[in-house]
């Protein structure tokens, strides 16, 4: 299982048009084989910062998920809504367990 989680920064003022490319985002990915979770959240001290958070269950299916239209199209508008490139973690988990 591949989780990738990190935050981005958004330029002031940008917030509304980022939530609007990152929910339709969100439901294009959320459809794709191997997604198991795809989420921003923002920051409770800090509308200017969203959280990432994925769950894809192998490589292969996060690879995929870079070959897609709706990635290319978020990565086009990304330029005009981020102060700074993203800061992301990519981590590879063996096991996971509720608690």
């Amino acid at each position: 299982m591949i989780l990738i989680a990190g935050t981005v920064r958004l330029q002031p003022g940008k917030r509304e048009a980022a939530v609007t490319h990152a929910l339709s985002m969100a439901q294009a990915t959320h459809a794709e084989a191997g997604c198991l979770a795809y989420t921003f959240s923002a920051d409770l001290a800090d509308p200017d910062l969203f959280h990432v958070f994925e769950v894809w269950v192998d490589d292969a299916a996060l690879g995929a998920h870079f070959q897609t239209a709706h990635m290319a199209e978020f990565n086009r508008q990304l330029p005009g809504l981020v102060a700074a490139a993203p800061q992301l973690q990519r981590y590879v988990v063996s096991s996971a367990e509720a608690f």
